[in-house]
């Protein structure tokens, strides 16, 4: 009876599915276990093999946290909204609920081939309906909330509204906009609608602002920082620019503070908290105003260094600072224009990356220094940005490299404020070490004392006051994108309504075109029947727009972070129509225990998801305020690309042994044509129809009669052709071959290369624990007494597998089961008492095998209802010793003996032995060395 893999795993999936038998219960008696993959997004390539790594790891955990009697909540999901489907409309015509269907049904197919135990019935897809309607809920409850700084939380705007009108703005401690003017309650209640709604606006914790934005013109949208990559969009490779534009914002710099102290209440990797300490940037120092000569202008900058004031020569403002236009010269203007038309190219991360290029202007005007009232001209540079502090800095060469850089090739004087420091080579004094020089109230004085001072005597002219500041910038939310949620907001006289959340899902249009309109508005601008009926609380056609009773439409949509930072949440209670789900539901599941996921979203997703469950929190939505309690990184599966060499300026491509001094170019080529010895398969190349006639007439140059590759490991991608298909690996090894080797491939944080040759390892051993159960005949178990030895191995094995898992150390549980099947081969092990269990401790890494072979052992529940074995470690304590016994320094046997023997029973026992007395042949030993629990030498 051979080991079918494709009929058991085929069998047991259906049953799975038949059964519900992962489905969750919500408030079960059972203590709850919530496992957690990150959102997939379904692209039309479907999965590779590197894609299941980290699902493979949380189903493992999954199936053993119910094994060890857990509840536990195993969801799945699409985060199905996204660019790759529209940019596909834009290039097919067709529409990206379609593609994204099929994508998913892909998915689904390859998930359920696996073997994943994921409650199904829970499913959640972002562009759906019936969950968007959840994201525009909650923007809606981000407009109407504010946050208090007082009470660090946010809070309803109608309270605020209501300070307004009873005492105006004067003691409000809000987190808000900058220029914030002061007004009384007589003022406030003289103030039309449209300025009060203005004014609001600089309060709510989403709201409209001209923001600088990355514009992609190519794809008629804004990008995210983490959508760039090397100065271009990720999706396409095209041109990015800075430009300013009337944006939705969430002012997510409300809670840096909270974001920071969260991170010490949760069991996530440092690797990644560090990246969000960093990304939230928090700095202490303070804020300082600097007058522009000859203008009501005024500078504002914040400053880590207070201290080092009387070191500023010149100020440096981004060039997109709103200053720059109104104080340039006339004499200044052409230079500065043409500046800032060239920096808008440069995206922002290219601009904080580059710390060599040196570029800048002249703006022609001059500030004024706070207390030596000294003119200091003011510049503009790029590696100054708009959204970073103020968008302007004290520029202090003698104690920056970048503004030493500047001053030296612009030839700005340079100011050296520390004494005994030889600032020539741009040395600069480290901190600690700083003495302040050229100033009365500061000479002399250290580092921490100066910058005390320097505050003191800023706020005593006016002109500064102690700050804390923080990095992380309000996140902008408008995409001009088709392919996302719509905003539930509508327009009367130029100022945004929010829908009633009784009338969602607000539902995306249908539209002709998916590109922007011919005047420049985004995709939704194609729509025409998309205004919004406030008599009837319906959306109806543009035509019935009278600005009375039908209002337009945003025609904007959200980004793709918007449908993924509460997903967690619903799958708590997906089909609640009334929330996003039920009290109950949320009481009982509370969080995620344990959520597995890339780094590469250490801050965006993480971030923003952190964001929303903290403003959930405050709105007693959810009831904590941290939606995962740990949270490991998956490392990545590398594919090993397969180069074929063209010889420049012909159609000939050399073998890689033939390569020599002669030029070549190396051209990725398809891995499924190249053997394990690194051979190609020249006809296969040539015949595929994806290279077109590139390599139809080529001539390749063999070695040895056969076209050798050449190799190198980077990561899996369709445009290097190194994706491995799990399809094919299934197909031709079976689920638990695939489970099994990728966890086998090494730690699950680390980045380990793919080799399709190596699975035979797993899948032999799979072939062999087989063959423990089932002969030729059929099954073999009996319900013979385990022995000793068997029961030795059962208990060391489950100590070890409950160890790594605990641990997630899953490499080392493939390695301890191969070591056991070996030795309960070699006992002849047939007990039922020791290969039952086995299989428990099996069925989370391999389920499929598992399921069948505890079947064929005569259970009729699945595999997943059976208790883990409990280890005893008293099978692993010798009671015996095999002692080797020597003859003068040379062992000639073992004899067994027990370890609590005397050294005297010991030493008789031996000189009983009858093979002792073969080698003595009748003479008598000088001497016993008895050595307990390790040898017996006779010397003779």
């Amino acid at each position: 009876m051979n080991y079918n893999f494709n009929e058991i795993e085929a069998k047991w999936q259906k049953y799975w599915a038949e059964n519900q038998t992962f489905k969750a219960v919500n408030g079960s008696e059972k203590p709850k276990y919530y496992v957690l993959d990150m959102f997939p997004y379904p692209s039309g390539a479907g999965l590779h093999v590197g894609h299941p790594l980290g699902y493979i790891a949380s189903d493992i955990f999954a199936r053993y946290k119910r094994h060890q009697g857990f509840n536990v909540l195993h969801p799945q999901g699409y985060d199905s909204f996204g660019l790759p489907a529209e940019q596909y409309a834009i290039q097919t015509g067709q529409h990206p609920a379609i593609t994204t269907k099929d994508n998913i049904a892909t998915y689904r197919r390859q998930l359920d081939q696996i073997g994943f135990s994921f409650d199904w019935s829970r499913e959640v897809r972002t562009s759906d309906p019936s969950y968007y309607k959840w994201t525009q809920w909650i923007f809606i409850q981000l407009f109407n909330s504010w946050f208090n700084k007082d009470t660090n939380k946010a809070e309803e705007i109608s309270n605020l509204v209501s300070i307004f009108a009873a005492e105006g703005n004067g003691t409000i401690n809000a987190v808000c906009d900058d220029n914030i003017e002061l007004f009384s309650a007589e003022a406030w209640e003289g103030f039309d609608s449209k300025k009060q709604q203005q004014i609001l606006l600089q309060y709510r914790l989403t709201y409209l602002a001209e923001t600088e934005v990355n514009w992609c013109p190519a794809l008629g949208t804004v990008l995210a920082n983490d959508e760039i990559v090397n100065g271009v969009s990720e999706r396409g490779g095209h041109a990015v620019i800075r430009k300013k534009m009337t944006q939705w914002s969430m002012r997510i710099s409300a809670y840096a503070e909270r974001l920071l102290q969260g991170l010490e209440t949760i069991d996530w990797t440092d690797s990644l908290k560090e990246s969000q300490r960093n990304w939230i940037g928090k700095s202490v120092g303070a804020s300082v105003t600097f007058k522009v000569k000859d203008s009501k202008a005024v500078i504002d900058v914040f400053t880590t260094r207070p201290d080092t004031i009387f070191g500023v020569s010149f100020m440096t403002l981004a060039p997109e600072h709103e200053l720059v236009q109104q104080i340039t010269t006339p004499e200044q203007k052409a230079e500065v224009d043409a500046y800032i038309l060239a920096t808008a190219k440069r995206s922002e991360r290219d601009r904080m990356a580059d710390v060599k290029t040196i570029s800048g202007a002249f703006t022609g005007a001059y500030a004024e220094h706070p207390f030596t009232k000294e003119p200091i001209p003011v510049w503009i540079g790029d590696y100054v940005l708009a959204g970073y502090g103020t968008g302007a800095v004290m520029s202090v060469p003698c104690g920056d490299e970048r503004d030493y850089a500047f001053a030296k090739h612009f030839n700005i004087p340079i100011i050296n404020i520390f004494e005994g420091v030889d600032i020539s080579e741009g040395a600069f004094s480290d901190k600690e070490k700083t003495v302040i020089g050229n100033s009365d109230f500061l000479n002399g004085m250290n580092y921490k004392k100066a910058t005390k001072r320097a505050i003191y005597e800023l706020e005593q002219i006016g002109q500064g006051e102690g700050k804390t500041n923080y990095r992380l910038r309000d996140a902008v939310f408008s995409r001009q994108r088709y392919w996302g949620e719509p905003f539930p907001v509508y327009y009367v006289n130029g100022m945004p309504q929010m829908i009633a959340a009784e009338h969602l899902p607000i539902k995306l249009p249908e539209v002709e075109k998916y590109l922007p309109t011919e005047t420049g508005e985004p995709p939704l601008g194609n729509a025409t029947v998309w205004a919004w009926d406030t008599n009837k609380n319906e959306v109806v056609s543009n035509d019935l727009i009278d600005n009375e009773t039908i209002h337009p439409l945003e025609l904007n949509t959200m980004p793709g972070w918007a449908g993924s930072s509460f997903y967690f949440n619903r799958y708590m209670d997906p089909e609640n129509q009334n929330a996003i789900a039920s009290k109950e539901a949320m009481d009982y599941w509370k969080d995620v225990d344990l959520y597995i996921g890339g780094s590469e979203h250490a801050t965006g997703h993480l971030l923003y998801a952190r964001f929303w469950q903290k403003f959930l929190f405050d709105k007693g939505v959810v009831p904590v305020d941290e939606f995962a309690k740990k949270l490991i990184n998956q490392g990545m599966i590398l594919g090993t690309s397969a180069f074929v060499y063209r010889e420049e300026g012909t159609n000939t491509y050399l073998s890689a042994g033939l390569i020599t001094d002669k030029k070549v170019q190396a051209l990725h080529v398809k891995v499924k044509y190249v053997n394990a010895s690194d051979e190609l398969d020249i006809e296969g190349l040539k015949s595929d129809g994806e290279f077109g006639e590139d390599y139809k007439d080529a001539e390749f140059i063999l070695e040895d009669g056969v076209y050798k590759v050449g190799r190198d490991v980077e990561k899996m991608s369709k445009s290097k052709y190194n994706v491995v298909n799990p399809d094919d690996i299934v197909s031709d090894y079976g689920a638990d071959s695939l489970r099994l080797y990728e966890m086998f491939l090494g730690p699950l944080e680390q980045y380990k290369p793919w080799n399709t040759a190596g699975i035979t390892g797993v899948h032999n051993f799979l072939k062999k624990l087989w063959k423990l159960y089932v002969g030729d005949n059929g099954l073999k178990i009996t319900e013979a007494t385990p022995t000793k030895d068997n029961l030795k191995t059962l208990h060391k094995t489950i100590k070890k597998v409950q160890e790594d898992i605990e641990n997630f150390s899953f490499n080392t549980s493939v390695s301890t089961f191969m070591i056991a099947a070996n030795e309960l081969t070699a006992q002849k092990c047939t007990s039922k008492d020791i290969l039952e269990p086995l299989l428990v401790l099996m069925s989370p890494y391999a389920p499929h095998i598992a399921e069948e072979l505890w079947s064929q052992l005569g259970n009729r529940e699945s595999i997943s209802t059976a208790p883990f074995p409990e280890f005893d470690a008293s099978h692993l304590v010798e009671s015996s010793k095999n002692y080797p016994i020597s003859f003068n320094g040379k062992m000639r046997f073992t004899m067994e003996l027990p370890l609590d023997m005397s050294k005297d029973d010991i030493e008789a026992a031996v000189l009983a032995n009858e093979k002792t007395q073969e080698q003595l042949a009748g003479r008598t030993p000088k001497k016993v060395i008895v050595v307990p629990g390790k040898i017996v030498n006779i010397v003779g």
